[in-house]
């Protein structure tokens, strides 16, 4: 039993390290290029006929767009499952769902709006799968007795009120991940590199300390000025005790910074890679060569022919075909398709049995996560009571940035 102080420290160190997972939403909107070509290659398979026949379940869906920060691609993925359940899914407990959107422009007045608008049409349920307007969004809606529904956590709120539901760990899944690889390997030594943005390196490295070191891993928290023109000297001093890998936790423009540095001093460095390093953008910027060879750390392997990653393919051919799937889709598809996959939803819906069928939803698969699973009754991660996962995916990066001999680390 933590005492309240360490509680508090874990909230806060969580909540920052949340946030920093985000860093800059604005640059998520690069994950999916509406020009570029597809990086998903892989089969397609005919969809199955189950439509859903039973009354219709509203379902709230609240997605970043229309302003600064603006991610249609999560939207459309959610829409295409939620056609792919009416259609072919079976529905949720077999109920229609009917589906009510509202777009957020990632700012406190407009997420407030959707918040309200969620209650005053009695949604059953609120998917929020992408977004940094949790704490402005969730008093309202768990307000309400709504569950709030996403796919990672990013606010303290998010992490620990009731009646929230995040389906993935997050940074924490992430960290826990890499100690069990780095020491299943044989490593002694990790430097993370991460932006100075605040205290976000302060807190990174208090919650990884302590994981890291059970694994018998010495952790070293780099940190590198956001945005400067020439990281060389920074990286080059937090590489100067030889670590065995060096993870880099940051946005697109970060790991394109990073990566650029590492191939001048340290070419033949190990890596330990989020999915944000592993966007287009980055690679068209360093070259596929810059991540060849390393750890991946994702909660989606589109890479794989596992059927769930064929169906998202297959959803996203029928339903929405302009959408590039290998962007931010599957994150809306991911949260949304999980719906169908819940229990107890068969008789009269209303929020309640929602937050009863999330409660009780034990290894629940996680869509086009092929491996990972969701269990929703709080202790995945105590305190941090509404995590319902901390699993992430493990893959090598090929030399064409593809991910195979993908495992799932769960520590």
């Amino acid at each position: 039993m933590k005492s309240p102080s360490a509680l508090r420290r874990v909230l806060r160190t969580a909540t920052v390290i949340g946030c920093s997972g985000v860093l800059a939403l604005g640059a998520l909107t690069a994950c999916a290029d509406d020009s570029s070509e597809s990086s998903t290659a892989g089969e397609t398979s005919q969809l199955p006929s189950n439509p859903a026949t039973g009354d219709p379940v509203k379902v709230g869906l609240i997605v970043p767009e229309g302003g600064a920060v603006t991610t249609p691609m999560v939207r459309e993925g959610s829409e295409a499952a939620v056609e792919y359940l009416n259609n072919n899914g079976g529905g949720i407990g077999g109920h229609q769902i009917e589906l009510v959107v509202c777009k957020q422009q990632e700012e406190p007045a407009s997420a407030t709006k959707c918040a309200n608008q969620m209650v005053e049409q009695q949604v059953s349920v609120v998917v929020s799968p992408l977004g940094a307007q949790g704490a402005v969004m969730l008093p309202i809606i768990a307000g309400a007795k709504i569950p709030f529904v996403a796919q990672a956590p990013v606010s303290q709120a998010e992490m620990a009120t009731p009646g929230s539901f995040m389906l993935s760990g997050g940074i924490v899944a992430v960290l826990a991940g890499q100690a069990a690889t780095a020491a299943k390997d044989g490593l002694k030594k990790v430097t993370l590199i991460i932006g100075d943005s605040g205290d976000a390196a302060a807190s990174v490295k208090a919650l990884g300390d302590p994981m890291f070191q059970r694994a018998g891993v010495a952790l070293n928290v780099v940190t590198v000025p956001v945005g400067a023109a020439d990281l060389t000297p920074q990286i080059t001093a937090g590489l100067a005790d030889n670590p065995d890998a060096v993870s880099i936790l940051g946005d697109t423009r970060q790991c394109i910074s990073v990566l650029k540095t590492l191939q001048t001093v340290a070419p033949d460095a190990s890596k330990y890679l989020i999915a944000s390093c592993l966007d287009k953008p980055v690679l068209d910027a360093v070259g596929n060569e810059a991540v060849s060879g390393a750890k991946a750390f994702t909660t989606v392997n589109l890479s794989s022919d596992d059927p769930s990653v064929t169906q998202y393919r297959s959803v996203m051919a029928q339903y929405a075909p302009d959408t590039d799937p290998a962007g931010l889709a599957y994150i809306g598809y991911q949260v949304m398709t999980a719906l169908g996959e819940l229990t107890g939803l068969e008789g009269t819906v209303s929020a309640q049995t929602f937050t009863t069928a999330l409660s009780q939803a034990k290894n629940v698969p996680l869509p086009a996560a092929p491996g990972i699973t969701f269990t929703c009754d709080g202790k995945a991660f105590p305190p941090l009571t509404s995590l319902c996962s901390k699993a992430i995916l493990v893959s090598d990066v090929t030399a064409d940035a593809k991910l195979e001999n993908t495992v799932v680390t769960n520590n």
